[in-house]
């Protein structure tokens, strides 16, 4: 089962377009669980248990696990390998991009090792630095198209005949060869996804940035369509009822899309 099919099946399982990001603060978590064996990957076992049933996918940033050295690694591979089971996919945040040799052995590490099932990438460098993770036909894509933080008017925005996000959705719409591309496109600019959307028709959108940054859920589900996944991490997973906290934002979610 490719990248897509898992997303769709989840969807409909869990009739939801939510996906929670385990971005781990290891001075958040609880103390019981901070005191264990294995307090990163016990965290994320916890979270996981109490929303499986409300997510679409799992949206590990790997930078997380990364500052934690081999220990925060691997505890991101037990993570994978315990969310694997459930049927619902993994999108590691890893937002990598390099020369064609350096991509190929980042998309290794991601799809080979790490078992995710998609991973997000950055564009800077053209076809070449992405094409070996879109050649991993049956994982997921996503290329960042416009991001939530505040220095999207640096380069994001800029250009003197189009933005470049616009050029980024025209080029990705064009790299889409196998169907397992997406885009990351941020909460905090709706109207700028409704006219990416329009580029890229029915593609899977990651949208970040609707906890915490405050983005607009409403008009990100009107404008990201059928195939958005919403992604919130630590209005969830530090909450102080991460279920219910989901189950709220997952039902918010399914009542802005009727």
């Amino acid at each position: 089962m490719n990248f897509l099919e898992k997303l769709d099946k989840s969807y409909k399982k869990n009739k939801s377009q939510l996906c929670i990001g385990l971005d781990i603060d290891i001075r958040k978590l609880p103390k019981d669980i901070l005191d264990s064996e294995d307090p990163i990957f016990n965290f994320n076992r916890y979270i996981i248990d109490q929303t499986t049933d409300l997510v679409c996918a799992y949206k590990p940033n790997i930078a997380f696990y990364e500052a934690l050295g081999i220990y925060g690694l691997e505890s991101l591979i037990h993570t994978i390998e315990y969310i694997s089971p459930t049927g619902i996919p993994v999108i590691l945040d890893a937002k990598r991009g390099d020369v064609g040799h350096t991509a190929a052995a980042y998309a290794k590490a991601i799809f080979d090792v790490y078992k995710a099932d998609a991973a997000t990438v950055n564009p800077y460098m053209g076809h070449d630095s992405v094409e070996p993770f879109i050649n991993y036909r049956d994982k997921g894509v996503f290329v960042l198209c416009l991001t939530s933080n505040i220095g999207v008017k640096d380069f994001q925005t800029a250009g003197r005949e189009e933005p470049l996000y616009i050029s980024v959705a025209k080029h990705v719409k064009e790299w889409n060869h196998y169907g397992n591309c997406g885009l990351v496109v941020g909460a905090t600019i709706p109207n700028e996804l409704k006219e990416i959307k329009k580029i890229v028709g029915n593609m899977p959108i990651l949208i970040p940035g609707v906890g915490a940054q405050g983005g607009d859920l409403k008009n990100s589900i009107k404008y990201g369509g059928q195939r958005a996944i919403i992604n919130a991490s630590r209005s969830i997973i530090y909450s102080d009822n991460p279920k219910e906290e989901a189950k709220k934002l997952r039902d918010q979610i399914l009542e802005y899309s009727e």
